[in-house]
C-alpha cells in the first residue's frame, strides 16, 4: 500500500473518532445492535437514560445474593362465618346491624360511651352515605364498622356482580366516612354462598355471623331482649342486636339494662382484632 493511501485512511479514522467524541459530548451517541437498525441511546449525565442490554449472567443472580423472593399470598376463602371469637377469660362482643340510624344509633352510642365499651356495627351503604357524621363518631369512639351491604338484600340471589356492587359500594363508603374500609362483614339474614365468602375474601373482609340473636327484630319486649343476652351470655359469645331496620326503642332500652349488668359478672366487652399470618 502507497504512502499517500495509508495517511489518507488513517486521516479517516481519526476523523471518525473525533465525530463520536462529539457526538457522546451533545449526549447521544447512535449504537447499532444485531437486533436491527441503528437507534439512539441517551448517554450519561442529567438526562434520562436507557441501560443497553444485560448480558445473559446479569440475569441470572448466584443463589443467596439479593432479598428473597416472596410467595404470592393466597386470599383465604372460608366456607363458613366466624360465630365466637377466641380470646383470654370471659371476653364479649356486641354488634348492631342496619344502621346507622339517627333515632336510636346516638342513644346507643351514648350508652356504651358511658361504660367506655366498644362494640360493631355492621352499616348498610344506603343508610351511611346519609349519616356519615355517625360513622365519624364511631371511629373517634373506637367502635369497629362492618359492612353489611350497600341495601340490604338476599345475597344468595344476586349475581356474583351484584354481590361485588353492594359490598364495594359501601367499603368505600365506609372507607370516606370512617376513615378506614371495613375488614368484616356479614350477610342480610345470615344468607351466605361460596360467591358471597368469596368476593368479601377479595374485598379484604372476613366473614363474622353471631352466637346470641337478640330477636329484637321481633319486638320482644326489652326485658324479653335482656333475658336472651344474660341467658346466652358466655365467653367468645357475639351477640347480634340491630340499631335500625325498624322501632328500635327496645333495643336501645334493653342495652341500658344488660350492658352494666354484663360488666358487674365480670365480663369484658369488646370488639375483635384480626390476625394476619
Amino acid at each position: 500500500m502507497k504512502k499517500d493511501q495509508l495517511l489518507t485512511r488513517r486521516r479517516v479514522l481519526m476523523a471518525g473518532a473525533g465525530a463520536v467524541g462529539a457526538a457522546a459530548t451533545a449526549g447521544v451517541i447512535t449504537v447499532a445492535t444485531g437486533d436491527g437498525p441503528a437507534g439512539s441511546v441517551a448517554a450519561a449525565g442529567p438526562q434520562a437514560r436507557r441501560s443497553l442490554r444485560p448480558s445473559a449472567y446479569r440475569l441470572q443472580p448466584l443463589t443467596g445474593y439479593g432479598p428473597p423472593q416472596a410467595a404470592p399470598r393466597r386470599t383465604l376463602v372460608r366456607r363458613e362465618p366466624l360465630l365466637r371469637l377466641s380470646g383470654r377469660g370471659r371476653t364479649m362482643v356486641l354488634t348492631f346491624d342496619d344502621g346507622p340510624d339517627p333515632r336510636y344509633t346516638p342513644a346507643i352510642l351514648d350508652t356504651l360511651a358511658r361504660y367506655d365499651v366498644r362494640a360493631m356495627f355492621f352499616v348498610c351503604g344506603g343508610m351511611a352515605a346519609g349519616h356519615r357524621e355517625l360513622l365519624a363518631r364511631m371511629a373517634e369512639e373506637g367502635h369497629v364498622v362492618g359492612n353489611h351491604t350497600w341495601s340490604h338484600p338476599l345475597l344468595t340471589r344476586l349475581t356474583r356482580r351484584r354481590i361485588r356492587t353492594e359490598m364495594e359500594r359501601t367499603c368505600d363508603v365506609i372507607e370516606d366516612a370512617y376513615g378506614e374500609r371495613p375488614e368484616w362483614f356479614r350477610a342480610p339474614y345470615g344468607a351466605w354462598n361460596r360467591a358471597v365468602f368469596r368476593i368479601g375474601a377479595e374485598l379484604g373482609m372476613e366473614p363474622l355471623a353471631w352466637t346470641v340473636d337478640t330477636l329484637d327484630w321481633t319486638s320482644p319486649g326489652a326485658r324479653f331482649i335482656v333475658d336472651r343476652v344474660e341467658n346466652g351470655a358466655a365467653p367468645g359469645v357475639v351477640v347480634l342486636s340491630h340499631d335500625a331496620g325498624g322501632d328500635r326503642s327496645q333495643s336501645v332500652r334493653a342495652l341500658r339494662r344488660y350492658l352494666p349488668e354484663l360488666l358487674d359478672d365480670g365480663y369484658h366487652v369488646t370488639v375483635p382484632r384480626r390476625q394476619y399470618g
